[in-house]
């Protein structure tokens, strides 16, 4: 497959459908920038929306993976070849991304094992090694999903961060023997799943081609957030609901929240 000869297929049929490459994306849920990407060759459409893409363009996978429209006659053969070359390119991915998985995981396994030796080589026993362990365990938990899986896998960090950090902060209080860790911690890390939670909804409702006003909208949310957090704070630990820094961050989050309004606005323009 030639991406260069596809990219510019799928502008020609593009511009016979008098469609423009936003209003492709639009149709598509995605961004025009991920489309100028395919037209420009440096980039192929994920497979899970070459059906859609070629229904629009009103032509087969076949022509697209072609960079062409392919005649009867050698239409299965050529849909043969294409098979295979996808085929063969899933597996090359899929074989790059468990070497990666295996190297980051061993990488981390070393890091564990040099703190225990390092630690019994001086203190006898396991004592402080036991922290940074469970550190890099719980890193490990949230990142390999997303390495093994894609882009499905942060849907797989997601829900493990959501399940994993408070047992994590619990048995690091235990560690470091203070309860603070955990009381303090855990309800601030609720409030964060919370606010995470919330903007994934966010992002997913409004989808990709208008992330700008998603963008706006998370920081906005982050103020009342950030009122949350504070409050709570203050009735445990006995500190001001807002200070200097707490009103420069959400002047912050306003410019950012208004730049972000800007930008989509001006891209749809």
């Amino acid at each position: 497959m030639n991406q260069g000869e596809i990219g510019s297929f799928i502008a020609k049929c593009r511009k016979e459908k008098k469609l423009t490459q936003a209003q492709l994306a639009e149709k598509l849920n995605i961004t025009d920038r991920a489309v100028s990407k395919w037209e420009t060759g440096k980039s192929m459409p994920d497979s899970s929306i070459m059906l859609e893409l070629c229904e629009i363009l009103g032509i087969t996978v076949n022509d697209l993976l072609s960079g062409t429209e392919v005649n009867l006659e050698n239409y299965e053969k050529r849909a043969e070849e294409h098979l295979i070359s996808l085929k063969r390119k899933e597996e090359h991915n899929m074989i790059n991304k468990k070497m990666i998985a295996i190297l980051f995981s061993g990488t981390l396994f070393l890091g564990i094992m040099i703190c225990f030796i390092c630690n019994i080589a001086i203190s006898g026993k396991l004592t402080w090694s036991l922290i940074p362990a469970c550190s890099i365990v719980f890193a490990w938990v949230l990142i390999f999903p997303s390495i093994v899986l894609g882009k499905r896998g942060i849907a797989v960090s997601l829900i493990s961060f959501s399940m994993f950090t408070v047992p994590y902060l619990f048995l690091l209080s235990r560690l470091l023997k203070t309860k603070e860790v955990f009381s303090i911690g855990s309800i601030m890390a609720v409030i964060s799943i919370l606010f995470l939670w919330i903007t994934v909804v966010v992002f997913v409702r409004i989808g990709t081609r208008r992330n700008g006003i998603a963008f706006g909208i998370t920081f906005l949310m982050a103020i009342p957030f950030l009122f949350i957090i504070n409050i709570v704070l203050s009735k445990m630990i006995s500190e001001p609901i807002l200070d200097i820094w707490d009103m420069a961050t959400i002047f912050l989050l306003l410019i950012l929240a208004f730049v972000s309004f800007m930008c989509n606005n001006m891209k749809n323009k």
